[in-house]
């Protein structure tokens, strides 16, 4: 198998010497881009990207073990191999290339033969290690939409209870460190049993969706998320949100809600409605996750007794919601 047309930086003070090899590399198909010493070869290393270097240790001024190492610098993360010639012949200077940053090591005058198969042999190792970075990003972005789909609800295409759970633990850890206010919403479809047992499961899922919808439109805020909670349960964490900031959330719920008219005729207000219970609070180091949800349930729990289609305050322990003048017909 042939080695496949190559862009070498040779390095070479001797004018003599790098022609030979400069003619020996370009009668084997690779183009040659040729340097005197460490400062150009690293200019042009950083100019045309070479897919390999062929450098003489012995240069004017730094020498190549210098230029390797300079080279392992600029380069990074990436590999360009790096092949030494030299005419020293001692273990000891074979380790110090490769310590330099060298793949190998060649003694001059330089074999065709040995040369070819050495190019060859780097080049495989070049090609094996792209494979690699290739499969290993490959990876990574499976791995990455894999976990977004772990933390989506496929239905609503919202967040779902894991993302609900990490969000919020998130948000009250955030919360806390900067003493802002945190709003919580648990929310519920009201009769949503009898708008199942009405209209069937598919149509239900169908409403659900149209929920999920909107839900993503009030979260405008890149911190803000919306999740389905569980069945016909949705949730809204809202980070650096005062109580008055998240009764303006559940007014634009209702208002979009109420805009669907997604028809209902087991419910007392004749379309789908969402009965809602928030918690706000300034977190502290004592505040979890668990308390939060517990005050919003309660809280959920009271806007159902009151009637429905009403978001409930744990905080003000009173009613604080607001019925949509359109759904009473006012």
């Amino acid at each position: 198998m042939s080695t496949p047309a190559l862009n070498i930086l040779l390095v070479e003070d001797q004018a003599s010497m790098r022609q030979a090899l400069a003619i020996q590399l370009r009668k084997q198909g690779h183009r040659v881009i040729e340097a005197e010493d460490g400062q150009q070869a690293l200019s042009l290393f950083w100019s045309e990207h070479p897919d390999l270097i062929l450098m003489d240790v012995v240069l004017p001024k730094e020498d190549g073990y210098w230029t390797a190492q300079q080279i392992r610098l600029l380069e990074g993360s990436d590999w360009t191999p790096i092949i030494f010639l030299s005419s020293r012949d001692t273990e000891l200077d074979l380790q110090k290339g490769i310590e330099a940053g060298g793949d190998d090591y060649l003694f001059k005058p330089t074999s065709p033969v040995v040369l070819s198969a050495k190019l060859h042999a780097l080049t495989r190792l070049q090609r094996m290690r792209m494979q690699l970075i290739e499969t290993s990003e490959a990876l990574r972005e499976a791995n990455e939409r894999l976990s977004h789909l772990s933390m989506l609800d496929e239905l609503t295409q919202l967040g779902n209870r894991r993302s609900f759970d990490e969000k919020l633990h998130l948000s009250v850890k955030n919360c806390a460190r900067d003493q802002q206010p945190l709003s919580l919403f648990l929310c519920d479809v009201d009769l949503f049993k009898a708008y199942n047992d009405r209209h069937g499961h598919i149509q239900g899922d169908a409403c659900l969706k149209e929920i999920g919808q909107v839900f993503r439109s009030v979260c405008q805020r890149p911190q803000d998320h919306a999740a389905r909670y569980g069945g016909e349960e949705f949730a809204l964490i809202l980070p650096n949100t005062p109580r008055s900031g998240a009764m303006t959330f559940a007014r634009a719920l209702q208002n979009m809600l109420a805009r669907l008219s997604l028809s209902h005729p087991d419910s007392p207000f004749g379309c789908v409605t969402l009965s809602g219970g928030i918690t706000t609070i300034v977190p502290d180091a004592t505040t979890n996750a668990q308390q939060l949800v517990m005050r919003a349930d309660q809280a959920l729990y009271n806007a159902k007794a009151k009637g429905r289609n009403c978001y409930f305050s744990f905080e003000m322990q009173m009613d604080t919601y607001e019925q949509l003048q359109s759904v009473h017909g006012r």
